[in-house]
């Protein structure tokens, strides 16, 4: 590779340099090793290309029926090699992370993207310091698993001592570490060290004949032990016996046009679907989004304002660098109800002619990275979220969804909320069951009404899906009143 020298290192503290010396220690991966795999990569003229190393360590433990049914561990390592030109992206993996191996890898790729003439000179560039935003101790996959057991015999326990009606508990801890390293055609290194825990809780409840299920869960990016903490754990199982037990007395949902006001935290589902993934650079780029070319319009209510964040520290969302060695930042979608600019990855930040916001995530080393949200919400309004309750007379109150479908070329979605209630004559009515919320994204954020002051982001259990790929993800959301929206329901 024609001008190439030693590669630089931009991260000077943190993690980024905790996972250099482990691919270096564990696997002999140096800079040299580096270059010759990019040099081999760009033989040929091309835009762009990076080297992906990845090794990660998950395990999982399941109890059901009073008993632990499962544990699981899994190691995962590999390194993928991207070759770009022009919109055309060459990808090749490997499992085995050695210079054969890169070599290997970064030929074939570049045989699948490459163009004529020979490559030109590589310049080297610098960057800022390391930065760590989860910071642990110990890895949370080297607790011992008798840890986790006995964590999970205590929510079983507890759970069933908490309502008579508690007839099944589903509990379980999963933990996550892992290293990855990144290295680009232009000389950045930049390496993460990426921890993750989420504790799940389900219960089955049961009166008579009717059974109803219950769920809450919580996890981030920070020390296992908060898990194992009972102020931690026991109010997500005193939530879940809650909603359980509250939708056994719940009444079916009518159908009808009505004013919504979604609750703090979870709700943010709905902005991250029906709007986040339309604020996506690739859909943009290529315009299959209902938000493309509309930079500068208003797209939203006067107050709404989406940002996507991926610097909060411990958050489930967040991250030091992105999968393609950008920091992660703090990026402004909407502001005051105009857009005011998208989710990019290099490369469809490159073909747009704007610039990366640190949102190029993939979920392996085996997977090509693409834009994908982080911590993504709504910031707060002025307005007190009792009020907005009493400003509606006839409507529903939704405080949590399960699944739901979003189209992103038109925006039309569907949401099942999991809990909800009817709103009569300004206060909160009686539980109803089978809502769902059918709209248009860019539509229903120009119906957003009343703006609470009370910001919310969930409790760290979110999982993003995009074209077959999954990456943990954060939602938030204040008390707001969406008018005159479709609510599906079961009522006869």
């Amino acid at each position: 590779m024609s001008g190439m020298s030693r590669m630089s290192e931009i991260d000077a503290a943190g993690a980024g340099d905790r996972s250099l010396g482990f691919f270096r220690e564990r696997f002999g991966v140096d800079e040299r090793a580096v270059e010759r795999a990019l040099g081999v990569a760009l033989e040929r003229r091309v835009d762009a290309s990076d080297l992906f190393f990845e090794y990660a360590v998950q395990d999982q433990v399941v109890l059901e029926e009073g008993i632990v049914k499962t544990g699981e561990r899994h190691v995962e390592q590999g390194v993928g090699v991207r070759v770009q030109s022009g919109e055309r992206q060459g990808y090749a993996h490997a499992d085995e992370i050695s210079l054969a191996s890169l070599e290997g890898a970064a030929a074939t790729a570049r045989a699948i993207s490459e163009s004529h003439g020979a490559a030109g000179p590589v310049a080297l560039r610098g960057g800022a310091a390391g930065r760590d935003l989860y910071p642990v101790a110990t890895a949370p996959t080297d607790v011992p698993v008798e840890r986790k057991v006995a964590l999970l015999g205590e929510i079983d326990a507890y759970a069933r001592g908490r309502d008579p009606r508690v007839k099944q508990v589903m509990a379980s801890i999963v933990a996550q570490h892992r290293h990855v390293l990144v290295a680009t055609h232009d000389g950045t290194l930049a390496g993460d060290v990426r921890p993750l825990v989420r504790l799940n809780v389900q219960v089955i409840v049961a009166d008579g004949a009717r059974r109803e299920i219950g769920y809450q869960g919580t996890g981030g990016r920070y020390e296992i032990e908060r898990l194992f903490d009972p102020a931690v754990w026991k109010p997500i199982v005193d939530d879940a016996v809650r909603v359980g037990t509250l939708n056994l007395a719940a009444a079916p949902c009518p159908a009808c046009t009505m004013d919504v006001v979604l609750g703090p935290g979870w709700p943010g589902i709905l902005l991250h679907e029906a709007i986040g993934h339309g604020l996506e650079g690739d859909f943009n780029r290529k315009k299959t989004s209902a938000f493309a070319d509309r930079l500068g319009q208003r797209v939203a209510a006067p107050g709404v304002t989406v940002v996507d964040d991926g610097t909060i520290p411990g958050r489930r969302g967040s991250l030091n660098v992105d999968d393609e060695g950008t920091p992660s930042q703090r990026t402004v979608l909407i502001e005051d109800g105009i857009l005011v600019g998208y989710l990019q990855d290099k490369l469809n930040a490159r073909l747009m002619g704007m610039a990366p916001t640190g949102n190029g995530r993939r979920e392996s080393y085996a997977h090509l990275p693409m834009p994908r949200m982080t911590n993504t919400f709504m910031l707060a309004g002025g307005d007190d979220p009792a009020e907005i309750l009493r400003s509606v007379e006839r409507g529903l109150y939704a405080v949590s969804f399960g699944g739901g479908q979003v189209d992103i070329t038109s925006g039309k979605f569907v949401f099942s909320a999991s809990e909800a209630y009817r709103i009569e004559n300004g206060r909160l009515g009686a539980p109803v069951k089978g809502a769902t919320l059918i709209g248009n994204g860019p539509d229903v954020l120009t119906r957003v009404s009343r703006i609470g002051h009370d910001l919310k982001l969930d409790l760290g259990v979110g999982t993003c899906g995009k074209d077959g790929q999954s990456v943990p993800v954060g939602v938030g959301l204040p008390t707001i009143r969406v008018d005159g929206l479709t609510v599906g329901g079961t009522e006869a």
